[in-house]
């Protein structure tokens, strides 16, 4: 039986500047990522977040494997996505890296405290995902880590949210 080929395997349509630069267009919500590691609290700005089930909770997000982050998240086994809003601009700079800081030193802007898998929760974003790795799927440069959800917290707050779109942070909301 002849087998056939992965269309994944076959050279890509269009190059990854290519590819970034369209997807910079789509505007999504900017969170947090954020894990306790051995060597203390570790945590990225993110896009790449999105629901999987409410039956179980569960999401995905995607974290580049070159990343503190993702090294804490592997160790842990654990995750919280902090959902932020505008008036957190210079903190998703902060966690992006374009303040210079690394490490715990990210974690020395905004109030954070733990839920139940020890992850740092930003006390006042609009919501927070609190997640177990359930799972985990490399692909390219990222891991796609699923987080069955083990506890949250939100804010019926109306401050319009942070979002990604063309390069900007912008509000929504």
């Amino acid at each position: 039986m002849m087998t056939q080929p992965h269309p994944c395997d076959a050279d890509p349509l269009v190059d990854g500047a290519a590819f970034r630069a369209a997807m910079r267009e789509l505007a999504a919500g900017v969170t947090l990522i954020t894990a306790q590691g051995e060597d203390g609290p570790r945590g990225l700005t993110a896009t790449a977040v999105c629901s999987v089930s409410a039956d179980p909770p569960t999401l995905l997000v995607c974290v580049n494997r070159a990343t503190e982050g993702h090294a804490a998240i592997s160790a842990a086994g654990a995750f919280c996505v902090n959902v932020i809003a505008h008036e957190h601009q210079l903190l998703a700079e902060h966690f992006a890296g374009r303040s210079g800081a690394r490490g715990a030193e990210r974690f020395a802007y905004g109030a954070w405290r733990r839920l139940a898998t020890g992850a740092p929760v930003l006390e006042d974003a609009i919501a927070a995902f609190d997640c177990r790795v359930a799972q985990a799927l490399d692909w390219g440069t990222h891991t796609v880590f699923l987080g069955a959800v083990a506890a949250t917290q939100s804010a019926a707050s109306g401050r319009p949210a942070l979002v990604y779109r063309g390069g900007a942070f912008l509000a929504a909301g």
